[in-house]
């Protein structure tokens, strides 16, 4: 079995061109209702949401990149899911010490050392799997359109072996072990979906969905008390 878990989450290759949101809690209303209400309101000032997002065209040679530098055995497991705190899982339950992370986010917890103390989410993963011994080395990989940066978490950097790279500082034959591809539903919106599917089919690998639950996006006939609903959300 590989030693590595290679984590990446499908915002790595949206570019958001106007808007900056800020941090969700994952549930069913942030997953679909929320976007229905950030359509309505642009809407409202004359905008599409939707032209507003922008996916990488990286997204269509990522695979091939990464299968120069990751090597995949007959044993690595892929799992998808819309949350990435399953990495925390993933890497405990198969005995994973090191972590390749292609994100927008770093998820080592924000608000300092402190952030640490709450339960595993979305946002304190990685710093989670350091601070409970499960894990020696994150490598962060950030995506381009990231508003991020290393000194943001200067408190988890002098504390944890954290490395922050580029596909260039990546060397081959990295043995893989696990792959969780997560969706992030609350920050990547519903209509790019059926590209995320392609993603991970183009991957290669077998996978098995976890708790990652179909997003319908529908905005015709669409009635007012609805819009109004949506607009409260």
């Amino acid at each position: 079995m590989g030693n590595c878990l290679l984590s990446i989450d499908w915002d790595y290759f949206i570019q958001i061109q106007t808007e900056n949101w800020g941090s969700y809690t994952e549930s069913k209303k942030n997953l679909t209702d929320l976007w229905y209400k950030r359509f309505f309101q642009a809407k409202a000032q004359g905008r599409n949401i939707q032209n507003s997002f922008r996916l990488s065209p990286e997204v269509d040679t990522f695979w091939e990149k990464i299968k120069r530098f990751f090597h995949f055995g007959n044993g690595t497991k892929t799992y998808v899911s819309d949350s990435h705190s399953l990495s925390y899982s993933i890497a405990e339950s198969h005995g994973l010490r090191t972590v390749y992370l292609f994100d927008s986010h770093a998820d080592l917890g924000y608000g300092g050392i402190s952030s640490l103390n709450f339960e595993i989410n979305c946002a304190n993963w990685l710093g989670k799997l350091f601070r409970d011994d499960r894990i020696d080395e994150a490598n962060i990989i950030y995506s381009p359109f990231t508003t991020e940066k290393p000194e943001f978490f200067r408190a988890m950097n002098n504390t944890f072996n954290v490395r922050y790279l580029s596909f260039d500082d990546l060397s081959s034959g990295i043995d893989v072990g696990a792959v969780h591809i997560c969706r992030s539903g609350a920050w990547t919106p519903p209509w790019l979906d059926e590209r995320f599917e392609q993603f991970v089919k183009v991957s290669g690998l077998p996978y098995e969905i976890t708790d990652c639950p179909e997003r319908k996006w529908n905005t015709e006939n669409i009635s007012l008390s609805e819009q109004i609903s949506y607009l409260m959300a």
